[in-house]
């Protein structure tokens, strides 16, 4: 594979002032002269040089371009690197790639040019996925926490980590191995430097809760009786009239589901079929689908109808989702009758309430700023809440999110917490199976069992290191990591 010569476009598909493709292999330059002329001098590494673009041969020339030569292992991948930069042209990109192939590379594959830095030693695996989050990152938090680890932040955790667990294990080998050189050690020292690792560990684990709604995002369900407003509030948070809206009851018999982005946060909104008794088959499979949506997200929006009393069904879905439920929306309060008169008090003491008039846009900011910091809590968005309880104990925070609610607090370059944070599930299963393997053995220690079997089971514990940074590398592992990039990345 790393015999071959790659082409592909780097830059994004559509029209632009300029595009660059990019050539990666030990005949990059060889292919690259083949269609491409300068007009003065020759072709140095690291020095642009102005040219023209051409078919094979002495062809007809088409545009001109900028040539850089980046000679190995000086380059992005360690090999042989030319980019060619030259106008956004769709047309005139595609005849670069073309002329390329005919002259002797083939076309890359997704992510193919950051899996040779990988193959190559010049990215871990970490670092490789922190390449693909920095060009799809959809806040500036995210990309700075994705630029460090591109650095080797977290790799260097990791290593931290690694390096402790080595010379632990070392240490206890030795007494194991020679007994008689007073190299034994003593049983209280061991078991704080594996506690120490748990701690290192779990910090390590508890970073995922922090990237996810960085990464992954948070998904968040619409849910209430019909005709409450819920599609109006999905457009409302949008910004956008997403949701076909009517005054007729049973809009919306389909899952809508949108990106939001709050502050340095991704969110999925889902809104959904309104609950309640179904007029027509396919509204009642719409709220069969809501409900199962609604149990499955990470927290649900209860929207009531402010501008009358709480009914039937609006108690009967707050007792579904109670556990789900972040907040309850009272919608309408531009026709409301007064603050407040839903008939809920009592009945929802636990769960706050944000008042809101999704067609008039009414305190959408506030509720905006509350979900952020439900899940983040970031200082970064000021809420402009315009009543609702803003208290709320961790005792009343619902089971899904307890973990997320521990959050990013303060995270910011100059406070140094990136590296605290983990951005891919992968990432958090393999350190929960080192934290596992790590747990095992502070008991086996606690129970007074042997050095040689604690230490067997410390050992177990590297695979999933390797694992986690690709110094073991499993195939399929790759091809789902890599499989993910763009072409030309």
């Amino acid at each position: 594979m790393l015999e071959d010569t790659i082409i592909a476009i780097s830059t994004p598909p559509g029209y632009g002032g300029l595009g660059i493709v990019r050539l990666s292999g030990p005949r990059s330059l060889a292919v690259a002269k083949r269609i491409f002329r300068p007009r003065r001098g020759g072709i140095a590494p690291g020095k642009p040089v102005f040219g023209d673009l051409h078919g094979p041969g002495r062809g007809e020339e088409f545009d001109e371009a900028f040539l850089t030569f980046h000679k190995k292992p000086r380059s992005y991948t360690r090999e042989d690197v030319v980019e060619i930069s030259c106008h956004g042209s769709p047309v005139v990109l595609e005849e670069v790639v073309r002329l390329g192939v005919r002259a002797g590379a083939r076309p890359a594959d997704p992510g193919e040019f950051t899996l040779r830095a990988y193959l190559n030693g010049r990215l871990d695996i970490i670092q490789a996925e922190a390449v693909n989050d920095l060009i799809r990152a959809a806040s500036l938090t995210q990309a700075r926490i994705s630029f460090d680890q591109l650095g080797g932040s977290l790799s260097k955790r990791i290593g931290a980590v690694r390096g402790k667990l080595v010379r632990l294990l070392a240490g206890i080998e030795a007494a194991i191995e020679f007994p008689d050189e007073g190299l034994r050690n003593v049983r209280s020292v061991t078991a704080r430097k594996i506690d120490e690792l748990v701690r290192d560990v779990e910090a390590l684990v508890a970073g995922y809760e922090a990237g996810r709604p960085l990464a992954e995002g948070i998904t968040l369900a619409i849910a209430g009786k019909t005709n409450v407003g819920k599609s109006t509030l999905f457009n409302a948070l949008l910004g956008q009239d997403r949701a076909i809206v009517t005054p007729y009851p049973g809009t919306t018999r389909d899952l809508l589901r949108e990106r939001l982005v709050i502050g340095d946060s991704v969110f999925h909104l889902v809104d959904m079929a309104g609950m309640g008794r179904p007029a027509h088959p396919v509204e009642s499979e719409g709220m069969r689908r809501g409900a199962r949506q609604a149990r499955d997200a990470d927290g649900v929006l209860l929207v009531i109808d402010g501008s009358r009393p709480a009914g039937r069904e609006d108690l009967r879905l707050l007792e579904k989702f109670r556990k789900s439920i972040i907040y309850i929306i009272i919608n309408k309060i531009d026709i409301a009758r007064s603050a407040g008169d839903t008939g809920l008090a009592g009945k929802a003491a636990a769960i706050p309430m944000v008042p809101v008039s999704a067609l008039k846009g009414t305190n959408i900011d506030g509720l905006k700023a509350r979900i952020h910091g439900t899940f983040t809590r970031s200082p970064t968005l000021s809420p402009a809440f315009e009543g609702g309880d803003e208290k709320r104990s961790s005792g009343q925070t619902p089971y899904k999110l307890r973990n997320s609610c521990r959050g990013i607090e303060g995270l910011s370059p100059s406070k140094g917490k990136q590296d605290d944070v983990v951005l891919h599930l992968r990432q958090k299963l393999f350190l929960e199976e080192m934290l596992s393997g790590l747990k095992r053995s502070r008991a086996l220690q606690r129970e007074g069992h042997p050095e040689e079997i604690v230490a067997e089971e410390l050992r177990g514990v590297l695979p999933a290191v390797g694992r986690l940074t690709g110094e073991i590398r499993a195939g399929e592992v790759i091809d789902d990591i890599f499989g993910r990039f763009c072409v030309g990345k």
